[in-house]
């Protein structure tokens, strides 16, 4: 096993879908096999306009041919395992790349940061990780009176360097699971609420919208951010009661079984549709609205 940089654009002519797998030629095959059942990177090139750089890690479960592509394979990623950074790494920190295994001997950019498939130190993984998951972004901390002040301690460590194993050791909590989901769905739609448009920043600097899962956690839900959505607490209540939902184009739709329907009306948007993210890989995948239509939403 071992930690590797898999490299993905939205604009990619593979058909990948990073929560769930990766497809790859067979020149990378060995290299993505040696990281099965261990944590990679996800990295989006330089060349893309606005790019992410490191912007998430997932862990590969398995590897299989891919059985609609003759010589192509599937990195197949291990349910429940993905998780964007909180904060997107760019490839080029204060002293030079943060992946400094790309350098070579005299100190420069080797040709391995072209590799869409490579392998990453266990230093230049717990660096990346690190950054990723920084504390202190305004988005991050929960300042509510009924939710403690973040200090984890036994009950999350999300990075330990194990001396004995010369790997790092992961574990994701729910915790930190659900102040990421929060900071990337509410930096997504700009700390408005999408059912109301409404962007209202309480008196501790806390904006007053929460980021909800569309397809819920305990269904399973992934905690990508195209299965989240910025809603305000009416707007949430009604989204998770069924009161309301939204159509593949997201116009939003409303019961006919809620009891004051021009109410309802009055406050969402005028335009009929939810507001969405400026990146296409940021907006409500249709699969998870429309799970939420069927098994949701009273039509």
């Amino acid at each position: 096993m071992g930690f590797g940089v898999f490299i993905h654009r939205l604009d990619s002519i593979y058909d990948d879908s990073p929560a769930e797998r990766y497809q790859f030629p067979a020149q990378y095959l060995r290299r993505v096999e040696a990281c099965v059942g261990d944590w990679i990177i996800y990295y989006e090139p330089s060349k893309v306009a606005e790019t992410r750089g490191y912007f998430a890690i997932a862990r590969v479960q398995q590897v299989i041919p891919d059985p609609g592509t003759s010589g192509m394979y599937l990195a197949l990623v291990e349910p429940g395992s993905y998780l964007d950074f909180a904060s997107p790494v760019p490839f080029n920190g204060v002293t030079g790349p943060v992946e400094r295994g790309v350098l070579n001997e005299q100190g420069r950019i080797s040709g391995r940061a072209q590799s869409a498939v490579r392998p990453i130190s266990a230093d230049d993984f717990s660096r990346i990780v690190e950054l990723g998951f920084a504390e202190g972004a305004p988005l991050l901390p929960r300042l509510d009176d009924d939710v403690q002040s973040p200090h984890f301690d036994e009950e999350q460590t999300p990075f330990r360097f194990d001396q004995q194993r010369d790997r790092v050791s992961l574990t994701v909590s729910r915790v930190l699971r659900d102040r990421v989901f929060r900071r990337i769905v509410l930096r997504a739609y700009d700390e408005r609420c999408a059912i109301t448009g409404l962007k209202l920043i309480n008196g501790k600097g806390r904006a007053e919208v929460a980021a909800a899962h569309i397809r819920p956690v305990e269904a399973s839900g992934p905690d990508i951010i195209s299965n989240g959505i910025a809603l305000s607490g009416t707007a949430h209540w009604m989204f998770d009661r069924g009161l309301i939902s939204l159509a593949d184009d997201l116009e939003i739709l409303i019961s006919r079984q809620t009891n004051d329907l021009e109410g309802v009306r009055s406050i969402i948007n005028k335009t009929g549709r939810a507001l969405e993210p400026r990146r296409i890989s940021d907006r409500p995948h249709p699969y998870f609205l429309r799970r939420h239509r069927d098994h949701c939403f009273k039509q």
